[in-house]
């Protein structure tokens, strides 16, 4: 074995995304839920985990042995949700962490900033999905975009400059960032 590459060819090859992974994200799921519920008690570990295990085996058992119907197979089903899942998820932490570097407060002037950068977050995935192939008006010049990116950061800094503090809060994250305030 020379890579990652072999290493994971190797485990594909073991079952470990069609039997390991959705057992385990069944059984940990399972597991959490029920210590988390306390449904037979305080003290019911053994019992949650040999209900988390029976169900993740009975989710599992049948895709191994092909007796789910035509497209009810539930681990291929999780297989094919889950990527899209994750991509959602990492697009909010997105969101979230550029709201955050320009001081999003959920009261006064700082939530603008959320719907600005959900605007970019979607672009940015749109982009990289292909979403955006199909549309003429997004096959725009590079320099004019480049005049169109200028003049609307020029606007941006003036608008800042020209507001004053007091009215103008978005940016206050970043600029305590440069300023060494925490």
């Amino acid at each position: 074995m020379t890579n990652f590459v072999e290493l994971f060819e190797i485990m594909e090859s073991w079952g470990m995304l069609d039997v390991m992974l959705p057992f385990l994200l069944i059984f940990t799921v399972v597991f959490a839920v029920l210590q988390k519920a306390n449904i037979f008690g305080t003290d019911s570990k053994r019992f949650n985990v040999v209900i988390a295990l029976v169900l993740g085996m009975v989710v599992v058992i049948p895709h191994i042995m092909g007796t789910y119907p035509e497209g009810k197979d539930a681990v291929l089903i999780i297989n094919s949700a889950l990527p899209n899942v994750a991509l959602v998820l990492i697009a909010i932490i997105m969101v979230l962490l550029l709201s955050g570097v320009f001081g999003y407060e959920p009261k006064g002037a700082g939530g603008a900033i959320l719907i600005p950068a959900f605007a970019v977050i979607i672009y940015i995935f749109g982009v990289s999905a292909g979403w955006w192939s199909n549309f003429s008006w997004f096959n725009i010049d590079p320099d004019t975009l480049a005049i169109i990116l200028v003049l609307l950061v020029f606007g941006i800094i003036i608008a800042i400059i020209t507001s004053g503090e007091e009215t103008f809060k978005p940016l206050k994250g970043l600029m305590n960032i440069f300023k060494g305030n925490k």
